[in-house]
C-alpha cells in the first residue's frame, strides 16, 4: 500500500504514514545493538569496549548517507509537489549514484587508515588489534551502509514506507543470525560481529538499487539514466546538512564521553555507556523515524505552497513527539536494571554502575525529541542552513560544553547529566529559531 504524500493530515494519518518509517529504524537499531549483545556475552568486555570505542567512526561515515538522503528526499519532494515528476526521478538517481560512489571511497581510505583512526579514538593496546579488525571488516559493506542511510528517507518520498521497513527485517535478519554463527557459534568474537554486520548492509543498501530500477517498481520514484549534476547535489547535501552535522557531532560527543570516562572509569565506564547507547539509539529510533517519515510530507506541502497545512503538521507533530518522550522517559526509569543486565548482568559492579547511568541519562527524553523535530522542519522546508544551526549547536555545542565542564563540577554524575542539560539549552534555541525563521507556523495570521 502507497502512502500519498498530498491531502490534510489528521493526528492519526500522520501517525499511520511515519509508523512504516519508525519500524525501519528501529529494526536498523536494534540489529546494530545486536553486535554488542554477542560480543558483551561471548567475546568480553575488550571486545566489547573496542566495538563501542570505534562504532562513531563507522557512524560519521554512514551519516554521509542520511545527509543525501534526508536533504534529497526533502527536495524530491518539493519537486514533486511543484508538479515535476520527471525531474524528480533524475535528481533522485543523480542521489543514489553519488552516494554508492562516496561509500566505495570512503571505505576504502577508512579501511587503510584503521590503526591511525583507532588511536585518535583512544584505543589502548589491549584493545587496538580488535578495534582494527572491527573497522576494517565493516568497510565491506560502506557503500551498502551508506546506500541503506540514504534510502530510509527516500523510501517515504517514493510513497514506499513499507519496503523500508521490510528491508531492515531482511537486513536484520542477515545480521542476527550471521551474529549467532558467527560470534557464538564459531568464536570469531568482534570480527565475527563486523562481517555479520557488514553482510546485513549490504543486502539493505544495494537491493533498493536494483528495486527502483525495475520494472516491478510500484513507487513513484525511479531510477532512470541520467548524469549528474552537481547543483542538485549540492542543493541536497546543503539541505542535508543538519543530519549530517548532528551525526557527525553526536559521534564527536561519544567520542569525548569515551575519553571521559576512560579517564574517571577505565573499561567500566566505556562499556556501560555502550549499553546506554545502545538503549538511547532504540528510543532515538522513533524520533529519528518520526523525522523520517514527516520530512518529505514537510517537504511537499511546503513545494505547494499550503501554509496552513504546514502549520497543521508543525502542530501535531509537537504533539505526538511530546506524548512519546514522556513515554520512553518513564520506561527508561522503570526498566533500567533490566535491560542492564541483558548486556552485563555478568558483572554486578559494572551492572550497578550502568543502572545509575542509564536512569540520569535517558532524562533528556523528555524534550530531546522536540529538539530533533526542530532540525527535521527546516529541512523539510528546504532551509538546510537553519536546519544545520539547530543541529550544530544542540549536539557539538551544548553537549560538548556539558560533558567537559560538568564532571569537573559534579564527577561522574555529571557525565550522565550532559546531556539532558544540553537538551534544555537546545529548547531554549529550538523556540527562537521557529520564531525567527518559520514565524507562520506559530502565528496564525500568517496562515
Amino acid at each position: 500500500m502507497n502512502i500519498e504524500l498530498a491531502g490534510h493530515y489528521n493526528h492519526r494519518r500522520i501517525v499511520r504514514s511515519v509508523l512504516p518509517s519508525i519500524g525501519m529504524v528501529l529494526v536498523t537499531s536494534i540489529y546494530s545493538i545486536v553486535d554488542g549483545f554477542f560480543v558483551a556475552n561471548f567475546a568480553g568486555k575488550t571486545g566489547f569496549a573496542a566495538i563501542n570505542l570505534t562504532f562513531p567512526a563507522i557512524m560519521m561515515i554512514g551519516s554521509l548517507g542520511l545527509m543525501i538522503g534526508s536533504g534529497g528526499a526533502a527536495l524530491v519532494a518539493k519537486i514533486k509537489g511543484e508538479g515535476y515528476p520527471e525531474k524528480a526521478n533524475r535528481v533522485f538517481t543523480m542521489l543514489v549514484q553519488f552516494g554508492l560512489a562516496l561509500g566505495v571511497l570512503l571505505g576504502i581510505v577508512l579501511a587503510i587508515g584503521a590503526p591511525t583512526v583507532a588511536r585518535w579514538l583512544g584505543a589502548d593496546k589491549p584493545m587496538m588489534e580488535e578495534c582494527v579488525t572491527y573497522i576494517r571488516l565493516n568497510m565491506i559493506g560502506m557503500p551498502g551502509f551508506v546506500l541503506q542511510c540514504a534510502f530510509q528517507s527516500f523510501y517515504m518520498a517514493a510513497e514506499r514506507p513499507q519496503l523500508g521497513t521490510l528491508m531492515s527485517i531482511v537486513a536484520g535478519v542477515i545480521n542476527i543470525v550471521l551474529d549467532a554463527v558467527l560470534v557464538w557459534g564459531l568464536g570469531l568474537g568482534v570480527a565475527g560481529a563486523a562481517i555479520a554486520t557488514a553482510a546485513g548492509c549490504l543486502v539493505g543498501g544495494l537491493f533498493p538499487v536494483f528495486y527502483f530500477s525495475s520494472k516491478r517498481n510500484r513507487g513513484t520514484l525511479r531510477i532512470i539514466p541520467t548524469r549528474i549534476l552537481w547543483p542538485y547535489i549540492g542543493k541536497a547535501c546543503t539541505n542535508g546538512l543538519s543530519e549530517y552535522v548532528g551525526n557527525i557531532a553526536m559521534n564527536i560527543v561519544t567520542m569525548c564521553y569515551n575519553l571521559q570516562l576512560m579517564h574517571y572509569l577505565g573499561e567500566d565506564g566505556v562499556s556501560a555507556y555502550g549499553v546506554v547507547m545502545y538503549i538511547a539509539f532504540i528510543f532515538a529510533a522513533v524520533f529519528i523515524g518520526y523525522n523520517i517519515g514527516i520530512t518529505p510530507i514537510i517537504g511537499y506541502h511546503y513545494g505547494a505552497g499550503d501554509v496552513k497545512e504546514q502549520r497543521s503538521l508543525f502542530i501535531k507533530s509537537l504533539t505526538i513527539i511530546g506524548v512519546l518522550g514522556v513515554m520512553m522517559t518513564l520506561s527508561s526509569e522503570l526498566f533500567a536494571s533490566p535491560l542492564a543486565r541483558v548486556f552485563v548482568g555478568y558483572d554486578e559492579a559494572l551492572t550497578a554502575l550502568t543502572t545509575k547511568a542509564m536512569r540520569l541519562y535517558m532524562l533528556a527524553f523528555l524534550i530531546s525529541g522536540i529538539n530533533m523535530f526542530v532540525s527535521a522542519l527546516f529541512t523539510g522546508m528546504n532551509n538546510g542552513v537553519v536546519s544545520a544551526v539547530a543541529a550544530f549547536t544542540r549536539t557539538l555545542v551544548f553537549e560538548l560544553a556539558c560533558v567537559w565542564t560538568l564532571p569537573a563540577l559534579f564527577g561522574i554524575d555529571g557525565i550522565w547529566c550532559s546531556w539532558g542539560i544540553a537538551e534544555v539549552l537546545s529548547l531554549i534555541l529550538s523556540a527562537v529559531l521557529i520564531v525567527r525563521f518559520a514565524p507562520q507556523l506559530v502565528r496564525r495570521d500568517k496562515c
